[in-house]
């Protein structure tokens, strides 16, 4: 299960998905603009990736993710105060709008928070807020969740400041037409700041752990987990960056506007699999 290979076996419930589709002669759904993030830290010479199992009853339900979700109408909101590249520059990397880019960085930032408990926020433009584990901090961030709080106001109310720059645009991925639920999903990595911690209160997973990309891909090549190709090939590709020095250089180069469309293949001499287009 190579990236250079050019190819990914299929599970059998997405092949399945994909037969109903075609045989129905199926319209495909518009992709809803959504936001993943990868949370990395330092792990001796290398580094960790925070992942979580989606529930069953989730859209793709019981495979390896990260923490990530769609973006929402608040995440339009221009009142806020702003660190980084400004919305044209995130625009220009993501091939966007100004407005819709600057949406799609608030909703990775909100989801880092509302999944993993970690706030990319700061009370100035070259800061990080400590610990935000407290039992007032909780209540906000279920309030976020449970959208009785825009993040605007909640960064407006605690005078903090978006650390935009936190942020490092990777990959758009859009998922394939016979998925009845579709995204177009921006990835982006993000260095946990120091003094926070994850914490599992995501009500979307049934797992959650900081583990080494390569000890992942070795779990999935061993039929222990289950990953969609997205989350497998930006597993591989940052474990080729070697530290986080390396993500960080790799991230700077890459072209993060053309998005990845897998397709689903089914030859007749072997097992269905995805082929990138």
């Amino acid at each position: 299960m190579s990236l250079d290979r050019g190819f990914f076996p299929a599970p059998p419930a997405l092949v399945e998905h994909a037969r109903r589709f075609a045989d129905s002669g199926g319209v495909a759904a518009t992709p809803k603009v959504a936001a993943t993030v990868l949370l990395l830290r330092p792990a001796g010479a290398g580094f960790e990736v925070y992942m979580i199992r989606r529930h069953s009853a989730m859209v793709f339900g019981g495979v390896h993710a990260f923490v990530g979700g769609g973006v929402d109408a608040s995440d339009s909101r221009t009142d806020l105060r702003w660190a980084g590249p400004d919305a044209a520059e995130w625009g220009r990397r993501l091939g966007l709008t100004p407005e819709a880019a600057q949406a799609v960085v608030c909703a990775a930032a909100r989801e880092v928070f509302e999944e993993a408990g970690v706030l990319l926020a700061g009370p100035t433009a070259d800061s990080v807020v400590g610990d935000v584990s407290s039992d007032d901090w909780e209540a906000v961030r279920a309030a976020l969740v449970q959208r009785r709080l825009h993040f605007a106001d909640l960064l407006a109310e605690r005078a903090l400041t978006l650390r935009s720059d936190l942020l490092l645009p990777w990959s758009r991925w859009i998922t394939p037409e016979f998925e009845p639920r579709r995204f177009d999903t921006y990835f982006f990595a993000a260095l946990l700041p120091a003094g926070q911690r994850t914490r599992d209160v995501s009500g979307e997973a049934d797992q959650t752990e900081w583990v080494r990309p390569e000890d992942v891909i070795a779990r999935l090549h061993a039929a222990e987990i289950t990953m969609l190709p997205p989350t497998l090939i930006t597993l591989q590709q940052v474990a080729a960056a070697g530290d986080l020095d390396g993500v960080a250089r790799a991230a700077a180069r890459r072209q993060v506007a053309t998005p990845l469309r897998p397709r689903l293949e089914q030859p007749a001499d072997g097992p269905a699999r995805f082929v990138l287009e």
